[in-house]
């Protein structure tokens, strides 16, 4: 616990109790997207072998080795503040095993949970030093989250494909398998993020630095500067400005990248903290880990089809609600193609209506959710 001293130059808070989730399984904060691909390989018959055997191929003693000789390790005598941090995220997220964590001389705020066989987390300087101690609890409490979920394994297979595709891109068609593999691989990872920023929140149980610490890895550390609610105001102006060709440029700009928009995941965290879930998690009703063994591969699944029928449905970008009007039949779908990208703009103007006459086959009704 914090005990209100000074740490590497940052004003810690006061000690205080936080609630602590005995038994807790990853299922109950991941998204339903990774939740669904999680359980899915976790049922594969052999699926543990195969990465065992994959192990053997990855450098990752190399990287053991390279962080025990060329970083900082994380101790009650290094970074003791960080160190009691990390411990207390093992124990309100029950993780038996205290993963060994690093510091990384490096002034891009970074942090990663990778491994094989045992989970190692690194966190760099640029992060320690931009963020506040209930900011960086939350980040730690993120990667333990990456830890309890088994993402370090997924995490690692990243990294070495990335470096394989590159190291193979000479040869004819050497590495377009490779990075449809790393593109389905980055998908999934990119929402893994948002299951950890989860287990942060659980951690941290502090909405606002979680937050503010999205806010700093975005714009730097000029909290006076800065304004939670602007920045929230940000992604909803992301999601639901300009037209189609905006919308295909939103899935190119994210495609090469392993994490989702900083903008994005404030917002998406927000959203989560106030559902029913998230409420029935702090009042200590959550799945259990000794309860995995028997979660449903296509409940997973139905739940995450459930969710992205609900995002595409609920979303203000343009290109979802193009797919949402498919889905809907939506009348006016002709004419707007014809007028190009231009007739899918979230700020087209509707024609007015006459209060007394009934909506017909060219006129879409009332505005949906979040339109």
């Amino acid at each position: 616990m914090s005990d209100g001293h000074q740490h590497n130059g940052h004003e810690s808070v006061p000690g205080r109790q936080r609630r602590r989730f005995p038994g807790i399984s990853s299922r109950a904060y991941e998204h339903p997207a990774d939740r669904s691909a999680l359980v899915a390989l976790r049922k594969l018959s052999g699926f543990d072998t195969v990465f065992k055997t994959l192990s053997g191929l990855l450098p990752e003693r190399s990287l053991r080795l390279l962080f025990l000789s060329d970083s900082v390790r994380v101790s009650d005598r290094q970074f003791a503040h960080l160190n009691d941090m990390l411990r207390d995220a093992c124990y309100i997220l029950d993780l038996e095993k205290v993963p060994p964590m690093y510091v990384n001389q490096d002034p891009t705020p970074n942090a990663m949970c990778i491994g094989m066989d045992e989970p190692i987390i690194v966190v760099t300087t640029g992060l320690v030093e931009l963020l506040d101690e209930e900011e960086m609890r939350a980040v730690i409490g993120h990667e333990v989250g990456h830890a309890l979920s088994g993402h370090a394994v997924y995490r690692t297979v990243l990294l070495f494909l990335t470096s394989l595709a590159v190291r193979v891109a000479w040869i004819p068609l050497g590495n377009v398998a490779i990075m449809a593999i790393v593109t389905a691989l980055r998908e999934w990872f990119r929402k893994s993020e948002l299951s950890a920023d989860r287990a942060g929140l659980l951690v941290g149980q502090d909405l606002q630095a979680s937050m503010r610490g999205l806010m700093k890895i975005a714009g730097g550390n000029h909290l006076h500067e800065m304004n939670v609610d602007a920045f929230l105001e940000q992604a909803d102006e992301y999601e639901a400005g300009g037209d189609l060709r905006d919308s295909v440029l939103k899935i190119l700009n994210v495609l090469p990248r392993s994490h989702p928009f900083a903008a994005v995941r404030a917002a998406e965290l927000k959203k989560w903290a106030a559902t029913r879930d998230h409420q029935r998690i702090m009042d200590g009703h959550y799945p259990r880990r000794d309860e995995d063994k028997d979660a449903s591969v296509r409940d997973s699944w139905r739940e995450s089809a459930s969710n992205y029928a609900g995002e595409v449905r609920n979303s203000k970008d343009p290109l979802m609600k193009l797919v949402s009007d498919i889905a809907g039949g939506a009348g006016d779908l002709g004419d707007r193609v014809r007028r190009g990208f231009g007739g899918f703009t979230s700020s087209a103007p509707r024609p007015p209506k006459d209060p007394g006459t009934a909506p017909g086959p060219a006129d879409d009704g009332p505005p949906r959710d979040g339109a």
